[in-house]
């Protein structure tokens, strides 16, 4: 079945409510799943998306504020304002500065990346260090575990994530098992593997996947999921440090869609450890990069439609492994549970937390776990806003688990 065959109940739907408003005379736009961020409703005037988040540490009181880094010692220091590809740059820069054996490799990485997170490294650290690679995604993850494995710091880069399953033999079964077949005689925890991932608008095929579900399915790698920049460099140091061999997947359309107060210092996020975002008790809503700010603007409606209502917002930052005490935590308080993510219903990572969430919280759900996820079609061009698991989709779903 063709992408226009499964969209095509979709727009129907759509066409015929715009037709029947336009016969009633009705000048603004019905919502629905399919809805464009211009529908009347339920938007009516909110400014959505990353750029107008309360969730962003955008001045020095807000990271002074900050009781994780508080904790981690960092929010005292000089702050630097960073969108998220300054703030991976950053981190890459302390992790080169900070260890001896740490290389950065990858295709196009020299001169700065396609997205300029590795610009000015190799003029800084020695082109020894900061490389370029030819254009084979299998030979980078070899080469990286091969680094690794004589005990380098390999910080190599896929320069899209849906050019990564060349390397996925690579990475699944050699350095995901690498200590587990030696006897744990030999590792290659030194490799990290940072790719871009998800949707930015224009992408298409194969400049808009988001594979994270098919590496939390494998034993001995971690997937981590940063949102902003400050999450970006703790979380990326954190990787790049752990001892087993990490995928961080960056959600390119947040590289330079806002920026942050990022702590100067050297400061690491801890690996599988989720973030609540906002305390609630009515209703449990769960994302992890990108989506988060979806799922912000989601709660914001339900809460001004809803007086009263109060959602939990958590980041799982780490999807392998992730935080499953924190959200079971907050699913027995509220009783309730939305998931999303950019990538497929079928068989996404929303599907794993849904399931551990109602063997752990079944006698307490008061409605089913919902999920909000891409379509289960390849990543549209031109349809890309009906498949997106969008702020009104979201809201749609969660308004659904509170009135169930």
């Amino acid at each position: 079945m063709t992408l226009t065959h499964r969209l095509r109940p979709v727009i129907q739907t759509v066409g015929r409510t715009r037709a029947a408003q336009r016969a009633a005379g009705q000048t603004k736009r019905a919502y629905s799943s399919a809805a464009d961020i211009a529908s009347a409703e339920p938007v009516r005037g909110l400014s959505l998306g990353v750029a107008h988040s309360n969730l962003l540490l955008r001045t020095v009181a807000s990271v002074r504020n900050n009781a994780e880094l508080r904790a981690l010692g960092v929010s005292e220091g000089a702050t630097q304002k960073m969108n998220m590809c300054q703030a991976i740059n950053d981190a890459l820069r302390v992790a080169l500065a900070t260890d001896e054996s740490a290389v950065v490799f990858g295709e196009d990485v020299a001169f700065g990346g396609v997205f300029r997170c590795s610009v000015g490294l190799a003029e800084e650290f020695g082109r020894e260090r900061i490389f370029n690679t030819p254009l084979t995604e299998q030979g980078i993850a070899g080469f990286g575990i091969g680094l690794a494995a004589m005990g380098h710091t390999a910080v190599a880069e896929i320069q899209f994530a849906d050019y990564i399953f060349p390397a996925f033999d690579q990475l699944v079964n050699e350095a995901a098992k690498y200590r587990y077949r030696s006897g744990a005689q030999f590792d290659v925890g030194g490799l990290t593997v940072r790719s871009p991932c998800g949707a930015v608008g224009h992408g298409g095929l194969y400049h808009s996947q988001s594979p994270e579900a098919l590496f939390a399915h494998v034993a001995g790698l971690k997937v981590v999921v940063p949102r902003s920049a400050v999450q970006a460099k703790g979380l990326l140091l954190a990787a790049i440090r752990d001892r087993n061999p990490t995928l961080v997947l960056e959600p390119k359309t947040l590289y330079r869609a806002a920026t942050e107060h990022v702590p100067v210092a050297d400061y690491m996020l801890p690996l599988g450890t989720a973030e609540v975002l906002r305390a609630g008790k009515d209703v449990t809503v769960v994302g992890y990069g990108a989506q988060v700010y979806a799922l912000e603007n989601a709660v914001q409606m339900i809460e001004r439609d809803m007086p009263g209502v109060t959602c939990e917002l958590i980041d799982l930052r780490t999807v392998a492994p992730y935080d499953a005490e924190t959200v079971a935590r907050s699913v027995m308080k509220t009783g309730r549970l939305v998931v999303a993510h950019e990538a497929p219903r079928m068989a996404g990572f929303a599907a794993e937390v849904a399931a551990e969430m109602q063997e752990r919280c079944f006698l307490r759900l008061e409605s089913p776990v919902q999920r909000v996820c891409g379509l289960d079609v390849p990543h549209p061009l031109v349809f890309e806003r009906f498949y997106m698991p969008c702020a009104v989709r979201s809201y749609e779903a969660i308004k659904r688990a509170l009135t169930y």
